[in-house]
């Protein structure tokens, strides 16, 4: 596609603050694809299937958004969706159709036409990281927790890896839910988070939650330093608008500085309106919108334009060793003393209310 500049650029926030809560960013997609279902349309998203792989999968009721809410930083699984969206298309349904823009980019090439009912929403995308590697790091996570009653477990090449979901539940421990995005602590500093039931098997069963600050989860630690994203992701052909998105939506990063007022860390979005089928799209719902200038949103969002770079501890990482998960990414992704000073500082200055 070719490359565009978006028509009109808002930072926005769903009214509904349960739903902005347990969204990524300000609930906009739910408030879009709510829309679409109450017009009698269909609606694709990503969601955790039973073995916890990210899939594609759709929706025909509202209460089957929660599924596709909240990032998923890993790449999921399109499976047959752009044949099923087809049929609904051709059936005259309305249809929205969430993904990554080179997703975004592969439905337009593989539906081959316009449709005028077919409202496509991407998001600013960082890249995805490879399903294996999201499976031994929770194989670690759950081998930690259920070490406690003495398994042991032992590092293995990630392409032998057993699925997460039989690994715990061979030990009596299941998965209930798991969020990239966790708002506990705030939408600016968010964790990664999963909730388990633990023991099972026997009548002593327990719910039991853990919660990773954004600095010490070693899996974002090691998605934000780029080092297992798709090799094609250090290359993207579908940045600059290039998917040709109705909607783009992201993080509009920088409010603290950009618009105080707005500033309450629950989750304010950054929606880029790329076609008038968007702008019809957005302003049939109900959000709240604030518009801004492109270059607010393109200053704290580079994966707007740009490819990451491949970083040097990359080749490192898949060197195959007998290092855990943990271990390996504690290695490359070190902090300095100085830049732990440094980050120290910048802590006590926002505290202390100085901007910069």
């Amino acid at each position: 596609g070719e490359a565009r500049v978006p028509l009109e650029v808002f930072a926005a926030k769903n009214p509904d603050e349960e739903i902005r809560r347990t969204s990524s960013s300000g609930g906009v997609f739910t408030a879009l694809a709510e829309t679409v279902l109450n017009e009698g349309g269909v609606v694709f998203g990503a969601r955790w299937n039973e073995h916890w792989e990210v899939v594609h999968d759709y929706t025909e009721t509202c209460e089957g958004l929660a599924a596709f809410r909240g990032s998923k930083y890993v790449q999921s699984v399109v499976g047959d969706t752009f044949k099923q969206a087809e049929r609904f298309l051709k059936g005259g349904r309305k249809v929205l159709y969430s993904g990554t823009p080179c997703q975004i980019a592969a439905l337009k090439r593989f539906l081959d036409k316009d449709y005028e009912h077919l409202l496509t929403v991407d998001c600013i995308c960082h890249g995805t990281p490879s399903p294996g590697v999201f499976r031994w790091y929770m194989g670690e996570q759950l081998a930690k927790v259920i070490g406690k009653d003495g398994y042991r477990f032992v590092p293995c090449p990630i392409p032998l890896i057993p699925q997460v979901d039989v690994l715990a539940r061979e030990e009596g421990c299941r998965i209930e839910g798991i969020r990239f995005r966790d708002k506990k602590e705030g939408w600016k500093n968010f964790s990664f988070a999963f909730d388990l039931t633990v023991g099972i098997s026997s009548t002593q069963a327990k719910a039991v939650s853990f919660s990773y600050p954004l600095r010490k989860s070693s899996f974002l630690s090691g998605f934000l330093s780029n080092l297992y994203l798709r090799p094609s992701c250090y290359a993207c052909p579908a940045k600059n608008g290039k998917s040709a998105a109705d909607i783009t939506l992201g993080d509009y990063w920088g409010i603290a500085s950009l618009m105080p007022q707005l500033d309450d860390d629950r989750g304010i979005s950054a929606v880029l309106v790329g076609t008038p089928k968007g702008r019809v799209a957005l302003e049939a719902t109900a959000v709240e919108l604030y518009p801004v200038p492109y270059e607010d949103v393109r200053g704290k969002n580079s994966a707007l334009t740009n490819s990451c770079a491949v970083p040097i501890g990359r080749s490192v990482f898949w060197t195959a060793d007998s290092k855990s998960f943990h271990q390996k990414i504690k290695d490359i992704c070190r902090v300095s003393f100085a830049q732990r000073v440094k980050r120290k500082f910048r802590a006590v200055l926002r505290m202390s209310g100085v901007k910069r």
